[in-house]
């Protein structure tokens, strides 16, 4: 039964194409999505409309010679029904959430290859700049924390376990705190949570507890 305190409340699901390797992480957007719908939300998903890094073979870890589109790659997660993130604003939202999975360093950002140096997809850096003007509350799983570890000076933030990830995050200005799989952690003032998710892994179970969790308080502080 849905929650009906939640019934109003409309979360963006910003998706960064279709694959852990080059695209969102499947099942750690399924599992978003049906965290949100189990909280009784309405979900509006959405990617960038661009060309992503390249494409991986997912069977042997090979980069293909093709190229495919953000968006169109993320419309086989939304069954068709999303939004080029551009026509995307923090007005249409309550909340929003990223789901990890190597898009989110790729296509979203420039993490993947440029490390603290990094880019923001423009119209990511945008959407977080107008939910953070809004006091309106940010979902970070996975490797997407350090999304918000470019864009929101001293953020709190989570990526599981203490790694490579977890120093470039210092190195920005982030506070980075050491969780287990099924662990959040809430940044009350800037309104974001984070949870490590497959950056702990190990299986979809496990994945869901935090994720789970990640839903039900972005839904708490919208």
């Amino acid at each position: 039964m849905h929650k009906e305190s939640e019934m109003s409340k409309k979360v963006g699901v910003v998706l960064s194409g279709c694959g852990v390797y080059d695209g969102a992480e499947i099942h750690e957007a399924v599992l978003t999505l049906l965290a949100l719908q189990r909280e009784g939300a309405d979900v509006l998903m959405t990617a960038p409309d661009k060309e992503q890094m390249h494409v991986i073979n997912h069977l042997t870890g090979d980069v293909m010679e093709e190229s495919r589109n953000v968006l169109v790659e993320a419309a086989r997660i939304a069954r068709g029904n999303i939004t080029p993130l551009a026509q995307v604003k923090a007005e249409d939202l309550d909340a929003v959430v990223f789901p990890g999975g190597f898009g989110a360093a790729k296509n979203l950002s420039s993490f993947a290859v440029a490390g603290t140096e990094m880019t923001v997809d423009e119209d990511v850096t945008r959407l977080v700049a107008e939910m953070r003007e809004a006091h309106k509350p940010i979902g970070l799983i996975c490797i997407s924390p350090t999304i918000g570890a470019k864009l929101i000076p001293g953020v709190k933030l989570t990526v599981g376990a203490a790694c490579e990830a977890s120093e470039a995050m210092e190195s920005l200005g982030a506070h980075h705190e050491v969780t287990d799989v099924a662990g959040i952690t809430v940044d009350d003032e800037h309104k974001v949570v984070s949870t490590g998710a497959y950056m702990l892994g190990p299986w979809v179970a496990d994945v869901a507890r935090g994720i789970d969790k990640l839903v039900a308080k972005v839904l708490e502080l919208a």
